[in-house]
């Protein structure tokens, strides 16, 4: 192997009289005659460059004499070693650090991978600069600098191991060190690789290092405007991160005569869309296509995930489109992103279908893919298709993960039998080594509802029997189990018992709890739950005071009822329809019909849509207090403005005419009902014939 100090630059890279490095430490000289017989240096350069010299690193005698070298001894005996054979010096140097644990100075680091960039080493020399950095961390820059200029300044391989070393920098994440190797470089008229330019351009999409190097990197804004055109700028201002200094970057590669490649705008267009801003992503693929170069898979990729982030799905899918016409094939990455689009718009068939391309095209789904799709099919009510895509995921020996057995679980319980949910449950418990507390939750929760609160305890039971820690969810399915079954004793015990297992009750807890005391017609348990509640500092929701309003209302306090409601704007909170009609309907049955109206002319205000039970109260009002006239001039004006009505509203002001003889209004308003198709049953017509019946009766006693 010809020796790595030529004739012009022996001398030179490794002077005679030692120097110091940035670290203080000095930097060897390659002479080794310095020293007497008995130097440690002198003997292991003798040892070693003898024939044996794989022996002689094996030997006892080797370990004796390195275990008691310095940091600059080993300097010297490295520097030694390379005039002659640097192959040597490196393996020298691996031995010291592999198997003796020797930490090297910056010196010997950077001697072996200059001569690895020499022998074009390239994944040995990156490899060797990582594990460098990894002890020399971040911010040491500015010392390996030092050190590259005073002693390998002459080497010819020396810009290679600049250029590696800022990409290593980068890969690492130090993209301030990186940044100033690249600003060094700029002085020493080296020339960075488009590689380490694209490492360093796909950091700075995320951070803000380069703005204290953007006047010595960049000339001028003017050159971003002449490289990337006007459209593409006027998209910087609205770019958050460092997406500016990015583009700038991208300028200085060509500028420097390196003109960017497919890497550099897929790093570009994948800013952008982080950002999304998928308008500026489309810019710098445009000036992709005007550079000459032709968008990859990895473009594409880009654009569908920009496009279905955005919502536009079908934009998406004339990418694919135009994917498989190229040829160009999409990864799993793409098939994933459209495939959940899909599910989120409602499109699960297509996405199934989409799956199957999959599967076709030799595209294998992942166990993201399949739970995405599982998870959609579950809350569309696909049950048994989801349970088909989950088969098949297992017999391709796909594990299944926690979120579709989730999803299955509950899916089974919103659409199968609560039977059918719980021998799932009972299997997934069975066959998993870690219990879920999310499946015993949806199981007790499901119980509760169904008014099962036995087997909901029970399964509570197998929860503490297994030392698993119940969660909030756990103990408010369960209160609202025993509130449903008027069990409010046990209820308030599992108030208390969450304190034991410190979890803090929530807003969704004492509302519960409450509605069930207000159902009961018990104000002051429901009170002092509601001042425990800001006690403890739980925020109140507008459902809490919703509860608190139809307790008021019970005990006809309406006035303080519409205190409360007022309120809640003071609290920043919004009422719904369910808080305005439980005081409407208070103020109907109170015969205050006008406050009635007048609180819906409040929700009209508030840009509160009333909903059909809304004017079913009204209209149920004015019928029960004889006010037809008024009941028909607010049907008739709802059925002019196309509000949807129910079927309880014509039934109710059908009944008010047949009661007040009136049947041929009656049977109007009973022909409009079936001309907007609600459902008849035999038993409505049973009841118009009975009024109809009763009417003509009266009108023949009356004339015998």
């Amino acid at each position: 192997m010809p020796s790595f100090l030529s004739a012009n630059a022996s001398a030179a890279a490794v002077p005679a009289a030692a120097r110091l490095d940035s670290g203080g430490e000095p930097v060897a000289a390659a002479s080794t005659s310095s020293g007497g017989p008995d130097d440690p240096v002198r003997r292991l350069v003798g040892g070693l460059r003898g024939s044996g010299a794989e022996g002689f690193l094996a030997s006892p005698h080797f370990g004796a004499v390195v275990s008691k070298l310095s940091r600059f001894q080993v300097d010297r005996v490295v520097a030694a070693l390379n005039v002659e054979s640097p192959g040597l010096a490196v393996a020298f140097f691996d031995v010291l650090r592999n198997e003796y644990g020797f930490r090297h100075s910056r010196f010997s680091w950077l001697l072996a991978s200059h001569v690895l960039a020499g022998e074009r080493e390239l994944g040995r020399l990156r490899w060797v600069l990582q594990q460098m950095l990894e002890e020399e961390g971040s911010g040491s820059a500015p010392a390996l600098c030092e050190v590259l200029s005073n002693s390998f300044h002459d080497w010819k391989s020396s810009g290679v191991v600049w250029d590696v070393l800022a990409f290593a920098y980068s890969r690492a994440g130090m993209v301030h060190d990186a940044l100033f190797i690249l600003a060094k470089m700029k002085d020493l008229r080296l020339r960075a690789s488009i590689t380490t330019y694209n490492s360093l351009l796909h950091n700075l999409r995320h951070t803000d290092f380069i703005r204290d190097f953007k006047m010595r990197f960049h000339s001028s804004r003017r050159l971003i405007r002449r490289s990337l055109g006007p459209q593409l700028c006027h998209l910087i201002p609205s770019c958050q991160g460092s997406m500016e200094e990015a583009i700038e970057f991208a300028n200085d590669m060509e500028k420097s005569g390196l003109g960017p490649d497919v890497v550099t705008f897929n790093i570009l267009a994948k800013g952008f869309h982080l950002l999304g801003l998928i308008g500026g992503a489309w810019k710098v693929i445009k000036k992709m296509l005007l550079n000459g170069l032709h968008p990859d898979q990895v473009t594409y990729t880009i654009l569908i995930c920009g496009h279905c982030q955005a919502g536009d799905i079908d934009e998406g899918l004339k990418l694919r489109e135009e994917m498989l016409s190229l040829n160009l094939p999409l990864n799993s990455i793409s098939y994933t992103v459209l495939l959940s689009s899909l599910c989120k718009s409602g499109r699960v068939v297509e996405a199934l279908n989409l799956l199957y391309e999959m599967e076709d095209t030799g595209v294998k789904p992942d166990i993201v893919t399949y739970s995405i799709l599982i998870h959609w099919l579950c809350k569309q009510g696909e049950v048994q298709k989801a349970i088909m895509v989950y088969q098949d995921m297992i017999s391709k020996r796909i594990f299944p993960n926690s979120f579709s057995q989730t999803s299955i679980l509950l899916g089974m319980c919103q659409r199968r039998t609560i039977k059918e949910a719980r021998m799932y449950f009972d299997a997934l418990t069975r066959s998993n080594l870690t219990d879920c507390v999310v499946w015993y939750n949806i199981m007790i929760d499901q119980y509760a509802k169904c008014g099962e609160i036995g087997e909901a305890v029970d399964l509570y039971k197998q929860i503490v029997t297994k030392g698993i820690t119940p969660s909030a969810v756990t103990f408010n399915s369960l209160i609202f189990g025993f509130c449903k079954q008027r069990k409010l004793d046990e209820a308030r015990w599992c108030l208390d018992a969450m304190k034991l297992y410190g979890l803090i009750p929530s807003a969704i807890t004492y509302t519960i709890l409450m509605n069930a005391f207000c159902e009961e017609c018990n104000m002051h348990s429901m009170l002092a739950l509601f001042h425990e509640m800001e006690t403890k500092a739980v925020v109140p929701t507008h459902v809490t005071y919703t509860v608190i309003i139809k307790g008021l209302c019970r005990q006809w306090k309406l006035q303080e009822a519409v205190q409360i409601l007022n309120g809640m704007y003071t609290k920043g909170l919004r009422p719904d329809q369910v808080t305005y009609n439980t005081i409407i309907q208070s103020f109907c049955k109170a015969r205050n019909l006008e406050n009635a109206f007048q609180l819906h002319t409040e929700m009209l205000a508030c840009d509160l849509e009333p909903t059909p039970v809304t004017y079913n109260l009204l209209i149920n009002g004015l019928c029960v207090y004889g006010e037809l006239t008024d009941a028909d001039s607010l049907l008739v004006s709802l059925q002019d403005r196309n509000v949807n009505l129910t079927k309880v509203a014509y039934t109710t002001i059908i009944k008010a005419h047949c009661a007040k003889g009136d049947v041929e209004r009656a049977i109007f308003y009973f022909s409009q009902m079936m001309e907007k198709r609600f459902e008849i049953s035999i038993r409505d017509y049973r009841k118009l014939c009975l009024y109809v019946e009763t009417d003509i009766t009266g009108i023949v006693n009356s004339n015998f």
